[in-house]
């Protein structure tokens, strides 16, 4: 994929040129390809190489937006797409906030987000890529049954210009190999999962990827209902970056601005245990998001949300940090070029600690390891802070992982889950999401079961 980011911005520089009085207008440009492989039984069952490119632009006059979008770059459609956008003005409500992002100051940071040896490499590698981590999930252990095989990578390059003087492009790429396994003993079956991410395949690690995934399904095998009572809980790194999605979607400026987060007017209170310092950090090339600018073109930063259990900040885009009265923190998020900008996290991550999970359950006398949550999301308020799920994990005793358990639910506040976080391991896993993970120990979780 040649780089052809400066010819989109091109592209975005045309449209802004035709902006008349009176208006703000955006043009957000982007081109995309991905490559998705499914294995299953040593046989390539879904193959999708896709490409994709396209415009969105706005228009804001006297407080009304107006937005449109194509999925070419054809000129001719390019020029309805400026047209539309502007007929769509008078069904916009006026809107006092209305704006586009404006240069910050902030200087992008150097990251290296592009790996010209994943660009090259074959389609047959990848393929083997995915065939190779099912055999290795089912060598691991003869209770195995793999249940499909993945090999993922997407590239996108993108260009912002304004009327408000932004002008940039950039682009990046990156892989990851996931697999989904099923353990059976008997009548019983389990399921379990592995995952590696990195910015091209050399970084893939495929054995560790296969070994968790027979780990996590076996590990359960034999699970029973446990009983009800108050435990101290350890939540597994891809817990932990779950709940942490949960977490960052109340610490963004949209949340706050329409209700919709337990942390408004608490800027400034201890929220979380000392232990915990909570960081958006997109500029850091480890991340599988990592990216040098946000959705509206401005620089992407590093943002402390919560330091040491205290809480600095909001995550803001241009227009929720109007609404606020405060500064953007280059958090715009939007959806490619279909998709309005919005305010959300980039890149989440936990400070990590120093521990390995091993050593963390080694001092825990009466717990559970949870490997798995089920219905999170709905579970979840973010307004009041009340947490339920499903869960299946490993009770530990003494120090030592015991017996298998499943069918309960954990149950507490988000407010008092994290001022009861009691360690943060230092087993840092960078997953393809948003947030990264981490073993996470929290006191004085209800566990409902039998």
């Amino acid at each position: 994929m040649t780089d052809r980011s400066g010819e989109l911005l091109a592209i975005a520089d045309r449209v802004v040129a035709l902006a008349q009085s009176g208006e703000l207008v955006e043009a957000y440009v982007s081109r995309s390809l991905s490559t998705d492989v499914r294995v299953y039984e040593g046989e390539v069952e879904h193959f999708v190489s896709a490409q994709s490119e396209g415009i969105g632009i706005r228009v804001i006059r006297d407080g009304r937006t107006g937005t449109s979008y194509a999925g070419t770059l054809d000129p001719a459609v390019i020029a309805d797409v400026l047209a539309e956008a502007r007929d769509n003005l008078g069904y916009g409500e006026v809107d006092e906030w209305s704006g586009l992002a404006e240069p910050d100051g902030v200087a992008v940071t150097p990251q290296v987000l592009w790996s010209e040896r994943l660009e090259s490499v074959p389609t047959a590698r990848k393929i083997e890529l995915a065939k190779e981590l099912e055999r290795l999930a089912r060598a691991a252990d003869s209770r195995v049954r793999v249940d499909d095989s993945n090999y993922s990578d997407a590239f996108g390059e993108a260009a912002v210009a304004t009327t408000t003087g932004i002008r940039v492009s950039g682009r990046e790429n990156g892989c990851y190999l996931s697999v989904g396994t099923l353990a059976d003993d008997g009548d019983e079956t389990q399921t379990g999962f592995g995952f590696s991410v990195g910015r091209d395949v050399d970084e893939l690690d495929i054995e560790k990827a296969a070994r968790e995934a027979a780990d996590r399904a076996t590990r359960l095998l034999g699970a029973t209902k446990p009983a009800s009572r108050r435990v101290t809980v350890v939540l597994d790194p891809f817990v932990t970056a779950q709940f942490l999605g949960i977490i960052g979607g109340t610490l963004n400026g949209d949340s706050v601005v329409k209700g919709r987060s337990l942390f408004a007017n608490r800027l400034g209170d201890q929220v979380a245990s000392p232990l915990v310092t909570l960081v958006d950090d997109p500029t850091n090339p480890l991340a599988y998001t990592a990216t040098d600018i946000d959705g509206e073109g401005l620089a992407a930063r590093r943002n402390v949300l919560i330091d040491r259990g205290t809480l600095g900040m909001f995550v803001q885009s241009s227009y929720s940090a109007r609404r606020m009265g405060v500064a953007t923190t280059g958090n715009g998020t939007r959806g490619g070029y279909a998709g309005s900008p919005g305010a959300g996290c980039l890149a989440l991550q936990v400070v990590p600690g120093t521990r390995s999970q091993a050593a963390i359950v080694a001092g825990i006398d009466d717990g559970i390891l949870i490997q798995q949550v089920q219905g999170l999301h709905s579970g979840v308020n973010p307004v009041s802070g009340d947490f339920s799920t499903g869960a299946a994990g490993i009770t530990i005793a003494n120090g030592t992982l015991g017996a298998p358990v499943r069918e309960f639910t954990i149950a507490s506040t988000l407010q008092k889950m994290l001022l009861d976080i009691a360690e943060v391991g230092g087993d840092l896993e960078w997953l393809p999401m948003r947030a990264t993970g981490v073993s996470l120990v929290i006191h004085d979780v209800t566990m409902s079961g039998a």
